[in-house]
């Protein structure tokens, strides 16, 4: 795993074809709840990227994302994109949206009110599942979790989502040098529902990554395609849709940039 320190994983979606998972499609949690409804507090809607990209780097599926919800959510939704070491920042301010000030105090009812998605890819899905556990040493419940080919940092664990979790996802493949996170699992099955871990295989269907470096595509190719799948990526975005407010919805992303 040096090799991850040596070379970055540069995430970004190109034009290619889309997998075939070996599973089905996440369950929906929109089945059990009704998106969530406009509150003092804004939605918040953060995605972490992996290796050494930068945040705003706008060829990479994580920040297409949250490009394409903010077309729809321009004020309702407080979206924003971290490089993985930046957990710390991250929390800062979600203690500052939620109403924490300076000081990053809360009260009970203003942990009650929080409505945080968290999402990545590789070392950025860690990132999100670090923060989430933070936040549940805190109190603050976390709606929803999604990784994308998980891969955990020196001290971290991205295999087990904390209670304050209530609904998970886990996207992955395991071929090649770098390999996903192959299963998550709730801390409390009663408080968090996995919706699924869900195996991509692009041995029949490569998918195209043209703008990466050659060095990615040799020895992380597999790791590489799942963050170009647009299928992954349009399950990803769906997801955080069911959970956005109703008041500003609007259609899932149909085109990249």
């Amino acid at each position: 795993m040096a090799l991850l320190c040596f070379v970055p994983v540069i995430c970004f979606g190109a034009d290619g074809p889309t997998s075939k998972p070996n599973d089905s499609s996440p369950a929906s949690p929109a089945a059990e709840s009704a998106p969530v409804r406009a509150s003092s507090a804004p939605v918040i809607v953060f995605g972490f990227l992996g290796g050494h990209v930068h945040h705003d780097d706008s060829v990479h599926s994580t920040v297409q994302v949250a490009h394409s919800l903010r077309k729809d959510y321009p004020s309702a939704v407080h979206i924003e994109t971290f490089e993985n070491r930046r957990v710390g920042d991250a929390h800062g301010l979600i203690m500052y949206l939620l109403g924490g000030g300076r000081t990053g105090t809360l009260t009970d009812e203003q942990k009650r009110s929080a409505r945080i998605i968290l999402y990545g890819h590789s070392w950025g899905a860690s990132a999100a599942v670090a923060l989430a556990q933070t936040l549940q040493k805190q109190g603050i419940p976390v709606l929803l979790t999604i990784q994308v080919d998980s891969v955990a940092k020196s001290g971290q664990n991205d295999a087990v989502i904390p209670d304050n979790v209530r609904y998970a996802a886990n996207f992955y493949q395991d071929k090649g040098f770098i390999r996903g996170q192959q299963k998550i699992q709730a801390a409390d099955p009663s408080r968090t529902q996995i919706l699924g871990n869900f195996r991509m295989d692009y041995s029949d269907n490569p998918v195209s990554c043209p703008k990466y470096p050659w060095y990615t595509r040799v020895f992380m190719r597999s790791h590489i395609e799942i963050e170009c799948d647009q299928n992954v990526w349009n399950r990803v975005e769906g997801l955080i849709r069911e959970q956005l407010p109703t008041s500003a919805a609007g259609s899932t992303r149909t085109d990249t940039p």
